[in-house]
C-alpha cells in the first residue's frame, strides 16, 4: 500500500505553535534531534506493507528521506484538497491503486509495527474508509496530561487517530462533505452536527454507542466504513500545541527501550 504524508501545515500569527516555527513549516519542527515528520517518515520506511511514500507540503531541499520511493508535491492550501492532490500522485503513480494510507506528519511516536497492524487489520474486509480512534484510558495511560479533545459514546470516550485508509474513489466523492469534517476535526460535537443534528443531540446525551454512530455516519453519507480501535495511543497523538511539543519531546529523547511498546 502507498502511504500519503499530509505536510502542508504552517501555524499562522494566532495559532499556538506560531512562536516555534515562525512562519515556517510546522512538520519540520524539531523533536529529539530531527524533524517532526522524519519520525513518521521512519515509521513508514520499516513497514513491510508499505510500497511508495507521497509527501505533501515539503519540497526536496527539507531534506527529510525514507527507505522507500519518495516523491513531494506542493502543498495545496487546504488539508483535503492535500489529500486528494496525494492521492492523484499515487494513481498517477501505480493506477492499479486501490486504497491508500494517509498519515499526518504530526504523529511522531508511530511506529512501523502500527502501520502494519493497521493495514493488515483493515485489510481483512473490503471498506470505503477505515478511521482509527483511540479509547480516552489508552491515551491517558500512555500520555499523561496530553488534554486531547474527546467525544463522550454510551460505551465509551475516544479521540480520532491520525494515520487512516481510504479508497481512492473517497477523493472525488462527497468533497462538500468532507470539506466540513475535514475542518471541524479537532470538534468532534461540530462534526457530529455536519452529520446531522440528531445524531449530535443523541450524543450529548450519551445514547449512542460506537457501534451506532458508525452505523448513523455511513448512511449518512452513503459508503461503507468501519472504525478501528487502537490499542495504542501513537497513532492519536499530534502535536497541535506547546505543552504536546514539549510532551513528545521529552518522550522520544527517552531511550528506545524505556519507549517501545509492543503492537498487540
Amino acid at each position: 500500500m502507498d502511504a500519503i504524508v499530509t505536510a502542508g501545515g504552517i501555524p499562522l500569527p494566532e495559532e499556538p505553535l506560531f512562536s516555534y516555527t515562525n512562519g515556517g513549516s510546522k512538520a519540520m519542527l524539531d523533536i529529539a534531534g530531527k524533524p517532526m515528520v522524519q519520525w513518521v517518515l521512519d515509521a513508514l520506511s520499516d513497514s513491510k506493507n508499505v510500497e511508495n511514500v507521497v509527501v505533501v507540503g515539503l519540497t526536496s531541499k527539507s531534506g527529510v528521506t525514507c527507505k522507500k520511493p519518495l516523491t513531494f508535491i506542493s502543498n495545496q492550501g487546504r488539508l483535503l484538497a492535500n489529500i486528494v492532490a496525494g492521492v492523484e500522485k499515487v494513481i498517477e503513480l501505480k493506477p492499479e491503486t486501490d486504497y491508500v494510507l494517509v498519515v499526518s506528519s504530526d504523529i511522531p511516536g508511530l511506529k512501523s509495527e502500527m502501520v502494519d497492524w493497521l493495514i493488515e487489520t483493515a485489510m481483512e474486509t473490503e471498506e470505503d474508509i477505515y478511521y482509527g480512534i483511540v479509547p480516552r484510558e489508552v491515551m491517558e495511560k500512555r500520555y499523561p496530561g496530553s488534554n486531547r479533545t474527546y467525544i463522550r459514546l454510551k460505551d465509551l470516550d475516544i479521540c480520532g487517530a491520525d494515520i487512516n485508509i481510504t479508497h481512492v474513489r473517497m477523493a472525488t466523492e462527497h468533497l462538500d462533505m468532507w470539506e466540513e469534517l475535514i475542518g471541524n476535526r479537532k470538534s468532534p460535537l461540530k462534526q457530529a452536527a455536519t452529520l446531522g443534528f440528531d445524531t449530535l443531540l443523541l450524543i450529548l446525551m450519551r445514547r449512542l454507542t460506537l457501534e451506532d454512530v458508525v452505523r448513523r455516519v455511513m448512511k449518512r453519507l452513503n459508503i461503507h466504513g468501519r472504525a478501528i480501535v487502537w490499542s495504542q495511543a501513537e497513532p492519536a497523538m499530534d502535536v497541535d500545541k506547546p505543552h504536546q511539543l514539549e510532551l513528545m519531546r521529552a518522550d522520544l529523547a527517552k531511550p528506545k527501550k524505556k519507549r517501545t511498546k509492543k503492537t498487540e
